[in-house]
């Protein structure tokens, strides 16, 4: 298997977005629900962009006053950010600096999340809550199409 950091660059739609508790119960994020649609994009520079939407906007959609831990805040039931990464291949990790994002209080940001890609998927693994205060594994994972 390649390195993360040659593997990782192109563009990718995501697949499954799932929320677990401790006790192995799905728990769904209520802005952006447990099926988005998404397009996160790595390039071979170092920069990155990622837009999530909640499928159906037509229902109303939560306000979130508060991002998850470890995570952006999404709003009326979309979310984006881009900036720079950086990849350290021995712990398969990605560190992401956000140069903006849709939420102003998420600029200048530094998340940092567990990746593999497995042949044509991305599997992005990261501790975070729910708006609701719940702990939470969040697995989400992406196609390349890019």
């Amino acid at each position: 298997m390649d390195p993360l950091s040659k593997s990782l660059p192109g563009t990718w739609s995501l697949l499954s977005r799932i929320d677990l508790t401790a006790a192995g119960t799905r728990h769904p994020e209520p802005s952006l629900g447990d099926d988005p649609i998404a397009l996160l994009i790595y390039d071979r520079a170092g920069h990155f962009a990622a837009q999530f939407m909640k499928r159906d906007r037509t229902t109303t959609i939560p306000v979130a006053t508060v991002a998850g831990q470890n995570n952006s805040r999404a709003q009326g039931g979309y979310d984006a950010y881009f900036g720079s990464y950086t990849v350290d291949d021995a712990r398969n990790e990605v560190t992401q600096r956000l140069d903006a994002a849709l939420s102003q209080e998420n600029v200048g940001h530094v998340l940092t999340r567990v990746m593999s890609v497995p042949g044509d998927e991305l599997i992005i693994t990261l501790p975070t809550t729910s708006t609701d205060g719940t702990p939470v594994t969040r697995t989400l994972t992406w196609r390349r199409v890019g």
